[in-house]
């Protein structure tokens, strides 16, 4: 994982797990605000609004805005809330919010016991949703000659895709490539096509 990468969850996910008699829902996914990320616990917890517990936690990082959150509901100060951010950060994830649902099956389950089922459930909603690499766009502009458009459709392919061609008196393509290859492409485009280029970054 570079800078321009980040790791977050592929998908929505629910798992179900049960300790001792109480039953824990694990609900996770993916998200591009804390603002967000809230809307899903409050969505969670409207849900479940007869449950004992609603744990969540989320880690956020937009542009290098850092927002983190837990929440123990109820249960044992650092009980919960902790262990299920712990479990995001070890797993290096940003831009994901976990809510985990407890319903009290009538043992109680010790500080330590908590700590396990709750920590358990959400390894076990990152394993299920599974984990995606996220890259940083930038997007670039490409004119050139007709005789060019092979070559660069075949370059193209290795650093990103054209999301747009226009074809008038010059071939126009618009290029989305992963942040921070942008030199490298551009100087392989201008060797390529002997410097008969036009590279404009949007």
């Amino acid at each position: 994982m570079d800078e321009n990468s980040y790791k977050t969850l592929k998908s929505f996910s629910k798992v179900e797990l049960i300790f001792k008699g109480s039953l824990f829902l694990g609900y996770g996914k993916p998200v591009k605000s804390e603002v967000e990320a809230k809307e899903f616990i409050d969505r969670i917890k409207e849900i479940h609004s007869d449950a004992t517990h609603n744990v969540s936690a989320y880690r956020i990082n937009i542009e290098n805005n850092f927002a983190m959150k837990y929440d123990d509901d109820g249960e044992p100060q650092g009980s919960s809330g902790k262990p299920i951010y712990k479990v995001i950060e070890l797993k290096n994830l940003q831009n994901t919010v976990i809510v985990v649902t407890r319903y009290f099956g009538g043992v109680k389950l010790g500080y330590g016991g908590l700590v396990k089922a709750y920590s358990d459930t959400a390894t076990e909603v990152i394993n299920s949703s599974g984990i995606l690499e996220v890259f940083e766009k930038s997007y670039l502009v490409l004119e050139f000659d007709y005789s060019e458009i092979q070559k660069i459709k075949d370059i193209s392919k290795i650093f990103g895709k054209i999301v747009d061609e226009n074809y008038s008196d010059v071939v126009r393509f618009k290029l989305e490539i992963k942040k921070g290859l942008e030199d490298e492409f551009t100087k392989k485009l201008v060797n390529l096509t002997k410097n008969k280029i036009k590279i404009h970054n949007l």
